[in-house]
């Protein structure tokens, strides 16, 4: 598997690299969070931007960006807008989604956009935008999220397959378990595909059942573990006090 270095961080080797979400739903409220996130413990950022107000106001979303790169300028930022669909907080059109990404990853201000990998069912589309943001000079986190279930194995290794296919710079999915078979599941699929994937791969099993591949994913070759600051954006995220702990220990 290959590695991926953003800053002076690489993805893919050693110890799975910690990600925190912000999730303010105001400019105010993100501003008056923003240096918390510099804490060392916390190694990647994800903004999601779907929590935001203003969320269809471009101009607005680019000078956020900004003011995120300002503030924490030491930090890898990954910049996702989380789908309705797959679990995330506001809808956007294909175009407008597609427009928002563009824009952000324009500004130079992050280093990874998030792009969902059934955002369309056509795949010439989504190699299009894929290589248009790559091209914009960001990595792309190709991901999946199936807040209902867990597919078969064969289906999580498809999935991942396709996410390499498109030429996306990370692959990841995330399932929901309803027993700890599915949560092995997950973790096999992940042990499948780290034996041959040339990209790094992000993968996790949601809710309560699921903490086990949050800890201990890099066993199977996740290369990046989310844990929560102040708010969770997904069940079963650690604090992040306690995943760096359990990580270092593991």
């Amino acid at each position: 598997m290959q590695t991926l270095t953003i800053q002076q961080l690489t993805i893919g080797d050693g110890i799975p690299k910690i990600c925190v979400p912000i999730v303010a739903n105001s400019v105010d409220c993100l501003k008056n969070n923003l240096q918390q996130f510099n804490d060392k413990k916390i190694d990647l950022i994800e903004w999601r931007m779907d929590y935001l107000d203003c969320v269809s106001d471009t101009q607005m979303m680019c000078s956020i960006a900004k003011l995120l790169r300002k503030e924490l300028p030491n930090k890898p930022i990954l910049a996702t807008f989380r789908s309705q669909k797959e679990g995330g907080e506001q809808f956007l059109s294909y175009e407008d989604y597609c427009n928002l990404l563009k824009a952000i990853a324009s500004t130079g201000a992050v280093d990874l956009i998030d792009y969902e990998l059934f955002s369309t069912e056509e795949d010439q589309k989504n190699a299009k935008t894929i290589l248009e943001l790559q091209h914009l000079g960001v990595k792309v986190i190709i991901s999946n999220h199936d807040f209902q279930k867990t597919p078969n194995k064969e289906e999580i290794v498809a999935r991942l397959e396709k996410m390499e296919a498109l030429h996306g710079d990370i692959a990841k999915i995330a399932v929901m378990p309803h027993n700890s078979t599915d949560v092995l599941t997950l973790l096999d699929a992940t042990n499948t595909v780290y034996q041959t994937s040339s990209i790094p791969i992000v993968t996790m099993s949601m809710g309560k059942l699921g903490v086990l591949s949050r800890i201990s994913g890099a066993t199977f070759g996740s290369s990046i573990t989310f844990a929560a600051l102040n708010q969770a954006s997904a069940p079963g995220q650690i604090p992040v006090e306690d995943l760096y702990q359990i990580r270092n220990i593991l």
